[in-house]
């Protein structure tokens, strides 16, 4: 979409009732929003939540954000004040496999290439905050500072926003004693940084402060744990994330104003936009529609369980997103050898999960077939019985090649569903709970297993987790995203299963632990051919070939 069919970022503010002192522009169609319209809106009525979920990823791709940006479309084309909140875009993931992260067709975020790299510089201000601590922790220990931290018990990483598999595990401080310690070391993708996860969580500069000064680096030779305001990091890390803290203002293809806020992984910390830009959304429109990170077991059982109780977040409607052809990949048969409709009908039990998944926390979800031009007639009519005899309502999203117009039955459909009123959030677990329960709670109640299993690692570090006062913490469980297990190759509704937690890793200044089930990358490689092969500059400054 060319920026002259854009509506210039000052109009999309006054749409949502910004005043002009409430945003300072970047260009003519990108904005960062002050804090003090947090102030300004905190007593306002606030607008009604919906969260966009899906069944668990496949390679085929499900349209997640596109369908968001497209529902959020449908609502403004019935002339509801609607707003959109989804995350930023990670530089790895776009010149990696997947390309861009703002949506599709005619259902974007725009300007999508600005987003999409660098954008704002949140990330690049993540990242530098990030690898200030890094910094901090080697210095601290090369001058033999109080306190002692062993350089063979720091837990804190690196980080850069690219995909590099040579950065996984390094020595650092090679060159000599002039060049530091030498010791091991690792980089994470920024989407995987605690501070990233701690961006999406604060509510205030003063919170933001805190949650950094909490950061747990590791530990001295006695077993005590470190912190970050041990090495007195927090009020410069703070100041390099001054501006990246204010939400970023954009707008979708059809001109509905979208908050882009933070980025944080959805397996190893929560999946969601910032809970700064959500309160703004509630505060200035009637409807948010947000989105939550990969399927309804990880991102949307974060948002239920931790991200709505830390924002006060109201949650009035969920949508889960599918594909037929994503489903036929969920019944393990093979495509050219098998009956698509067959295929279609055995997959279908991942979406079925799914639904169980939302409904056993109380709300009864719209399905959205995000549909592509290879789906048949007879695969949409299997679907559909399959959806009513159930009694599961849905609708065929078609955001992507029509966008509004392609949204509005499931725009309808949701708003039903608010006007009903029956939704009754039912969490899974008490926040004064330990964190072994919780763990044991959501593997079976969210995820069907029969069993959990606790690897010595795990157990260790449940016993340890009282030393950094997290033994109650919130829990942000680590596993594959492609199953409801943490067996990548279980696919569709899997039954009588056990989960194995092999450790459990403290994020003290986010607020959460991360019991990890299976083997998570927290640094991606880039594939064969790369996604950044393809994207280019032309010689009048148009970027091309980032999808």
């Amino acid at each position: 979409m060319g920026t002259q069919q854009l509506k210039k970022i000052e109009e999309i503010a006054h749409i949502i009732g910004l005043n002009d002192d409430e945003f300072e522009k970047y260009g003519n169609y990108m904005a960062k929003v002050s804090l003090s319209v947090l102030e300004r809106v905190k007593n306002k009525k606030k607008g009604k939540l919906i969260l966009v979920t899906a069944i668990s990823p496949t390679k085929e791709g499900e349209g997640k954000t596109t369908t968001a940006i497209g529902l959020a479309q449908g609502f403004q084309k019935l002339g509801e004040k609607v707003s959109i909140a989804i995350r930023e875009p990670s530089l790895g993931p776009c010149f990696g496999i997947k390309g861009g992260a703002t949506g599709g067709g005619l259902a974007k975020v725009e300007p999508s290439d600005r987003i999409n790299l660098i954008f704002t510089s949140d990330f690049p201000s993540v990242s530098a905050a990030h690898n200030l601590l890094s910094s901090m922790i080697n210095n601290h220990i090369y001058f033999n500072k109080e306190p002692k931290l062993d350089p063979r018990k720091v837990v804190f990483p690196r980080t850069v926003d690219m995909n590099d598999r040579s950065l996984r595990d390094i020595l650092v401080g090679v060159g000599g004693s002039e060049t530091g310690v030498l010791m091991k070391d690792q980089f994470i993708i920024t989407a995987a940084s605690e501070i990233m996860a701690i961006m999406g969580l604060s509510s205030s500069y003063k919170d933001l402060k805190e949650r950094l000064s909490r950061i747990l680096v590791g530990y001295t030779f006695d077993g005590a744990p470190v912190y970050a305001s041990d090495l007195n990091a927090q009020g410069a890390m703070a100041a390099l994330l001054r501006d990246a803290l204010l939400p970023n203002l954009v707008q979708s293809t059809e001109g509905v104003p979208a908050f882009v806020h933070i980025g944080p992984f959805g397996n190893i910390a929560h999946g969601t936009s910032s809970i700064i830009a959500d309160k703004m959304a509630l505060g200035l429109t009637d409807y948010l529609i947000t989105e939550a990170g990969f399927g309804s077991e990880l991102g949307a059982e974060k948002f239920f369980d931790m991200v709505s109780r830390i924002g006060d977040l109201p949650i009035d409607a969920v949508v889960i997103v599918a594909t037929i052809r994503a489903l036929k990949l969920h019944s393990g048969m093979q495509e050219g050898k098998a009956d698509p409709v067959e295929m279609l009908s055995k997959g279908s039990d991942n979406l079925l999960k799914h639904v169980d998944i939302i409904r056993n926390f109380g709300i009864d979800p719209v399905v959205a077939i995000n549909r592509f031009p290879s789906d048949t007639k007879e695969e949409i009519d299997k679907l559909e019985s399959i959806l009513k005899e159930k009694k599961i309502e849905w609708s065929l999203s078609e955001g992507f090649a029509k966008g509004g117009d392609g949204t509005v039955d499931l725009a309808e459909k949701v708003i039903k569903k608010i006007s009903a009123g029956n939704a009754s959030l039912k969490r899974t677990y008490a926040e004064d709970e330990a964190v072994k329960d919780k763990i044991v709670k959501i593997a079976k109640q969210v995820y069907g297993a029969t069993g959990v299993v606790f690897e010595k690692q795990a157990t260790r570090d449940l016993r340890n987790l009282s030393l950094t006062g997290m033994d109650k913490a919130y829990v942000c469980m680590a596993k594959t995203q492609y199953s409801v297990t943490d067996d990548p190759a279980k696919l569709g509704w899997p039954k009588d299963f056990t989960v194995t937690v092999k450790k459990i890793s403290v994020s003290s200044g986010a607020g959460f632990v991360v019991p990890l089930l299976g083997d998570i990358m927290t640094m991606p490689g880039l594939p064969k051919i790369p996604a950044a092969e393809k994207i280019d500059l032309t010689d009048d400054g148009e970027i091309t070939g980032l999808s």
